[in-house]
């Protein structure tokens, strides 16, 4: 860097801020600097960048479940795999902690204050889980996957879930159904409240009540719950809208034990796209959302972040996958 410094006949300081990517350094020394760079073929090295900044070369994913064995969950599965292939391209290494219960928020703050991670990155939290304070107690970088309910975070990755959620039913309104029903997942997280905001979007642009709600928690078991509470109090329904896969599978198992035909009797669709909505009967009709692309997106901002950039949060498509759970019906009033 002295010899970096010397060709570009800045200060040393200088040359650093300018190699790190910092702000504060005018545009003629950063062209100088980079003139010097390129004709010295000057290379920074990783070791020793690691002990001038107090990097230690490691990152942390953490997910909101307290069971360490969720990360085998086809939805984290994915997640996680996009992590690792973003970060294969770098010298980081990868822990992953499963958080925010108790003893996951205890295990990572520890984590964190003894500097054995250089980033973090979240997946939604619940309710005011106070993980979503932890860029500004640590101040180490953090990106979320998906937003905290109660906190605008400075740096995310997320999907339109409202706009995807409003999507799905008003392609159930489309093909003619009219009483249709939602799953919602957990109300205490952002990524559930906007599913369910978004369907009563739509619901309300229909001109229908948008009444037909039971609250489930994400598993195929609440969805099958959820749905058996959906018949009883809503025995005309002719749709239901699962904010997510899993739980629309459980509420196809429920509606054949009742003896209603999908889609002849009601339509279902989810949300995710996950490999199982190809294995339900009939195959699932659902919303694609880019479960990989998430994770690999997570790691490149994390990676950003850690050499002194900014980027901006992002936000990524989502699509409707028509499969045989939903097929048009004559329209009723």
């Amino acid at each position: 860097m002295d010899e970096v410094a010397a060709l570009a006949g800045v200060s040393r300081s200088a040359a650093s801020r300018v190699i790190n990517n910092a702000p504060h350094v005018s545009r003629a020394k950063r062209e100088a600097v980079e003139r010097a760079i390129a004709e010295l073929g000057y290379v920074p090295n990783p070791t020793a960048r690691a002990l001038a900044t107090s990097q230690v070369g490691s990152v942390v994913f953490a997910m909101p479940n307290d069971d360490p064995a969720a990360f085998g969950d086809p939805f984290f599965a994915q997640v996680v795999r996009g992590v690792s292939a973003e970060l294969a391209k770098t010298d980081l290494e990868l822990m992953l902690v499963a958080a925010p219960s108790p003893h996951g928020r205890d295990r990572l703050r520890r984590l964190v204050r003894a500097r054995r991670a250089d980033g973090v990155m979240l997946m939604a939290l619940s309710g005011d889980d106070p993980l979503a304070h932890l860029p500004e107690e640590t101040g180490i970088p953090v990106v979320f996957g998906g937003r905290p309910l109660h906190v605008q975070p400075r740096w995310y990755v997320d999907v339109d879930n409202r706009a995807s959620a409003r999507l799905a039913v008003e392609h159930l309104l489309r093909t003619g159904h009219r009483r249709i029903a939602t799953i919602t997942g957990p109300l205490d997280t952002d990524v559930a409240t906007a599913r369910h905001h978004g369907f009563r979007d739509a619901m309300a642009e229909a001109g229908l009540p948008a009444d037909r709600v039971a609250a489930g928690d994400f598993t195929e078991t609440g969805g099958a719950a959820a749905m058996t509470r959906l018949l009883d109090a809503f025995p005309d329904l002719d749709a239901v809208f699962a904010a997510n896969d899993d739980m629309a599978a459980g509420a196809l198992r429920v509606l054949r034990a009742h003896g209603r035909d999908v889609p002849g009797d009601v339509g279902v669709i989810g949300f995710d796209d996950l490999p199982a909505a190809l294995h339900t009967d009939p195959q699932l009709t659902t919303i694609h959302q880019p479960i990989e692309a998430l994770g690999r997106e997570m790691a490149r901002m994390l990676v950003a972040l850690l050499a002194g950039e900014r980027p901006c949060p992002i936000i990524l498509p989502a699509r409707l996958v028509e499969r045989d759970s939903v097929r048009a019906r004559p329209l009723t009033g």
